[in-house]
């Protein structure tokens, strides 16, 4: 059996898919970007077809560019954006609304009615989340009361949910299998992670039929085949993973106290914290890392919903820049004696704040800011953002201790302005990998490994790279008073003050 692995990497924005060689080097890619659909404010939508056209449309490129054919590919491994959820039928695999996307704000009435009953206490414990619209169950839920006949379609048993990596896998085995992993279930708020199993309770509460759930499996497992007349040949799927826990993975982050940080849209810092499921007392996230063998690895999560949007915004929003890598070169020629604070709160703050009705906000302009001084706080608060995690991750955890290296991926990261502000600011290492494809990568070795073609866990985390380490050298006066002067800027933008 050759040793070609594909991954699906189905992000927010674009879908990619990537074609790793027995080496794990990419030898073929292909990438599309689909539309966004934003019907209301604080609503954002996919189009499940569009999604699932990007999905064939780039698996056929990558193995075009490859030269290859799907004969030769061992095993595929699918990673997607979380918390995304879809809900089709049965019968025909239609969607019968469009996917609602983990950015999504709509169900934050609902969610304050379940906090307001004293609901959320109980929601933590088992799930590991807090109350947030940014979860699946209550997405769901919202779908089942707001599209017609609905409820009653789901309670025969006429329609499936699903995360994206499931409803990519009905369409890809011709509809015979519904599944998922122990990375995605986790992110639904109705999945007991110490029990590993799907909650009723919880599921009662939020009025969803067990039914329409996808069985649950490990992040390596048989999650069926691909049809043939979908590539030229049948495939085997081997492995699934939430982007950041693929991620996780792709960094080799397979020892407790090891940390990565994804900069994307939003960035996902994941601390690996091994078999202790860790209560957090401080708002982050307690979640699955990975599963595999049956055994369950667990992590603290803090979600941060804007890092690289807050450049997008400079790029589109008031278009300071062209072009998102001019950011750190316009950062660097920021005054140094301007102290300009960015709290990116367009679509509330994350951990460990979780304020949904927070709003972006600008301290410190003077007349003589401009966008090299907008540019540099769009950066920082990225790295003002990370450090509010780890410090909470430490309160949490005596795991994280003050030695730990994180490790980046992501499209930020290529920055190396922003990298060494976020040594500086976190006061702590950070490392860049060589390949930077960390995601996909994560997906193809859970599918690789299994398959028997890639290597076991500890010599995949011997593969593992460094391209450049980011020390830090800021003084610590500086580093205090910028820090003191974020949390002052956080503080004024809290709904609740």
């Amino acid at each position: 059996m050759s040793g070609f692995v594909l991954a699906i990497d189905q992000g927010t924005t674009s879908t990619r898919a990537i074609l790793f060689d027995g080496q794990m080097k990419v030898v073929g890619s292909g990438q599309k970007e689909f539309t966004q659909h934003y019907p209301a404010s604080g609503w954002v939508e996919h189009d499940p077809e569009d999604i699932w056209a990007s999905v064939v449309s780039t698996v056929k490129a990558a193995l075009k560019q490859a030269g290859r054919h799907a004969s030769e590919v061992a095993a595929l491994g699918i990673t997607n954006q979380r918390e995304t959820v879809v809900i089709w039928d049965r019968a025909t695999g239609k969607p019968i609304h469009n996917a609602i996307v983990w950015q999504d704000r709509r169900t934050a009435p609902l969610c304050q009615k379940l906090k307001k009953q004293g609901l959320e206490k109980k929601f933590t414990k088992k799930t590991g989340l807090l109350l947030d619209p940014y979860f699946s169950g209550t997405k769901i839920a919202w779908m089942l009361d707001k599209v017609k006949g609905a409820r009653k379609r789901a309670e025969k048993g006429e329609l499936l949910a699903g995360t994206i990596d499931s409803f990519l896998i009905w369409r890809l085995t011709g509809g015979k299998v519904h599944a998922t992993d122990a990375t995605n279930a986790s992110r639904t708020l109705v999945y007991n992670i110490a029990e590993n199993a799907w909650d009723d309770e919880l599921l009662a509460i939020l009025k969803i039929p067990a039914k329409m759930l996808p069985g649950v499996k490990d992040c390596a497992d048989d999650f069926g085949i691909t049809e043939k007349n979908l590539f030229g040949a049948e495939i085997r799927i081997l492995g699934v993973a939430g982007d950041q826990h693929a991620a996780t993975i792709g960094q080799a982050c397979f020892e407790p106290g090891m940390m990565k940080s994804t900069y994307g849209t939003g960035c996902f810092a994941l601390l690996n914290t091994g078999s202790d499921l860790v209560r957090s007392k401080n708002r982050l996230l307690t979640t699955i890392a990975y599963r595999l063998d049956g055994k369950t690895t667990y992590a603290l999560e803090g979600s941060i919903f804007i890092a690289g949007a807050a450049v997008q915004w400079l790029r589109d929003g008031i278009k300071v820049i062209g072009k998102a890598e001019q950011s750190g070169k316009l950062a660097a020629e920021a005054d140094p004696t301007q102290n300009v604070y960015l709290v990116p709160a367009f679509v509330g703050l994350g951990a460990p704040h979780w304020d949904a009705e927070a709003r972006g906000a600008i301290f410190g302009l003077t007349r003589n800011s401009g966008p090299a001084e907008f540019a540099r706080a769009a950066l920082e608060s990225v790295a003002y953002q990370t450090r509010d995690l780890l410090e909470a991750m430490r309160k949490d955890w005596k795991g994280a201790s003050a030695k730990t290296v994180l490790r980046v991926d992501g499209g930020m990261v290529a920055s190396d302005w922003t990298m060494q502000r976020l040594a500086d600011i976190l006061d702590a290492p950070v490392d860049r990998p060589t390949i930077l494809e960390t995601t996909a990568l994560g997906a193809a070795w859970l599918a690789g490994s299994k398959a028997g073609v890639w290597p076991d866990a500890k010599k995949f985390a011997k593969s593992w790279a460094l391209e450049r380490r980011f020390q830090p050298d800021m003084e610590s006066s500086m580093r205090s008073a910028k820090l003191a002067g974020w949390r002052d800027a956080v503080r004024r933008t809290l709904s609740v003050q």
